[in-house]
Formats: C-alpha cells, structure tokens, sequence
C-alpha cells in the first residue's frame, strides 16, 4: 500500500505546471486579448467610422486590416451604391391622386462618411433621405397635369433627383438616380382617360375618312380638268389644222394665180380667144365710150335696126 501512495504524490509532482509556464500563458491570452482590442478588420465595401470614448473622429479606416486603440469602437458603414425602393402618394395638379412604386440608387462618401455619423447616425436614409424624396416628388408631382404624368415619367425622374441632389450633398450623399416605376390613378380617371383616347381615336379616324374622301374627290377634278385641257387641246389642235389646210390652199391658188398672170401675154390672150372662140358674132361691138355699134349678122335675111347711143 505505501509503494502505491508513494508512485500517486510521484506523479502528482510530476504533472504540475511551473510558475514560469503558467505566466506565459497568461501572458499568450493577454497578448490575444490586447491584439484583438487594438486590431480592426474593415470589410470590402464599407467605411470604418472610428469614436474614441464617444468621440467621433476626423478620419476613417477603409477596407482592409488597421491598428487602433483598445479604447477606440469602430462603427461600419456600408459605402456601395445601394437601391431602396419606396411607394407614396402624390396629387396632380388638377387634384388627381396618384399612387406611385419607385426606387432611389444613392451612396455616401467615405472621405465624409464621419461627418454623416456624427450629424445624423446610420440609419440616414430613413431620417433624411427618404423624407426629403418624398417631399420632392409630392412637389414635382404637383406642377403637372394627371394626364401629362403619364408620359413624363423620366422628366418627373430627373427632376426629383435633381432636388435632392444638392441638399443631400451637404451630408455626403451622393443621390445617383431617382427611377419611377410604376403611376397608378383612380378607376374613376383611368375610364376617363380611356374614353377620351377612344374618342380622339374615332376623331383621328373620320379625320382620316374625310381627308381620302376630300383626296378622292380632289383628284377626280383634276382628272376631269385634265381631260378636258386635252379635249380642248385636240379642238384647237384640229382648227388649228384646218386653218393651216386653208391658208395653205389659199396661198398656193394665189401663188398658181400670180404665176398666171405673171404669164399672160397679149398674144397668148389672142391665141386662147382665138381657140376658143364658137364661131359666133357678137351682137355688138363698142366703139368708144359713148356709143356701141350693132354687127351685121350674115346668116339673117333682114338687116338690123342700127341703135346710135
């Protein structure tokens, strides 16, 4: 029995740890402890925001692996470029309520990003971005017909954006773009729209009817008006002709006619009586310019009475 005893204290003293190995386990904790306390690791994309007893500091850790004081926090915001989508309501400016869905693509700054913890936390985008967007949009909405809303979806777009540009500046938040999705109006203005475009439809239609119609009528003149041109056309085309046969007639008779008479001499004239005399006397011959003398017949048996004038 006392062999046991002595083998049990033996091994007892044998397993127990030295002074020196448990201090330098002490220390190796400590070392672990302090190293996590003045260590921070920044994740990609975001921002680290650095308070030293509550104190915010005037700088900021990006992404990667930093020293820091043990006494120091480290807040993260998150930098990247974030969509948030929103919906409200809004009136037109004839007073018609208008249900809109969109969404906001904003970022901070990391250069400011300090500035913005300390002015108004990490929950900025409820407590400022988000009321002031609502507030444009109700007064963007408000300068536009209910109808013109529809087709102006982009101009309403850029227009909100450009309103929260510059105030949200100042906190460094960069508002990249402002999208509206979606516009929805009451049953009651949506018949009416719907009504008015069937209208202008049927409108467009019998503009459209009337104006073949008028076309129709119109080229039937015309083609009335050119056939009567060329009817008109062929009648002064034929007397034109008729007129030159004519004339033409005319002057070849008196050119033959000249030519004639330029021809005639006193012995051809004697010649032509000659051979185409009958063979009969004539009753009277001329004198002079006072008096006509009768010719004697040779076949009568009586001499004629001789008639001086």
């Amino acid at each position: 029995m006392n062999g046991v005893n002595m083998n049990s204290n033996t091994a007892k003293k044998a397993f127990k740890p030295s002074k020196g190995l448990i201090l330098a386990g002490v220390l190796i904790v400590l070392a672990i402890i302090l190293f996590s306390l003045c260590t921070v690791q920044v994740p990609t994309g975001n921002t680290a925001i650095i308070t030293t007893f509550g104190k915010v500091e005037d700088y900021t850790l990006e992404a990667g692996f930093h020293f820091k004081s043990p006494f120091q926090e480290i807040i993260l915001m998150d930098n990247r470029e974030q969509k948030t989508p929103f919906s409200t309501q809004a009136f037109s400016s004839d007073i018609q309520q208008v249900d809109i869905i969109g969404s906001i693509n904003y970022a901070i700054d990391k250069t400011t990003a300090m500035t913005l913890f300390k002015e108004v936390g990490t929950d900025y985008f409820n407590k400022l971005v988000y009321p002031r967007m609502l507030e444009s949009t109700k007064a963007v909405f408000s300068k536009y017909t209910a109808e013109n809303l529809v087709s102006a979806r982009e101009q309403l777009s850029v227009q909100i954006r450009n309103n929260l540009v510059s105030e949200m500046k100042h906190y460094g938040i960069n508002i990249i773009s402002v999208s509206i999705e979606n516009l929805d109006f009451t049953d009651a203005f949506t018949d009416a729209v719907e009504a008015k475009q069937v209208a202008a439809q049927r409108k467009l239609q019998a503009e459209i009817e009337q104006e073949q119609k008028t076309m129709e009528t119109q080229q039937q003149a015309e083609r009335q008006k050119i056939d009567a041109e060329a009817k008109a056309n062929v009648v002064k085309i034929d007397a034109d002709a008729a007129a030159y046969s004519i004339r033409t007639k005319a002057e070849a008779e008196a050119d033959a006619n000249r030519q004639i008479a330029q021809s005639l001499t006193p012995e051809l004239i004697n010649f032509t009586q000659v051979n185409t005399w009958n063979g009969q006397l004539p009753t009277y011959v001329s004198g002079g310019a006072a008096e006509a003398l009768p010719v004697l017949s040779l076949n009568e048996t009586q001499p004629q009475e001789t008639t001086v004038k």
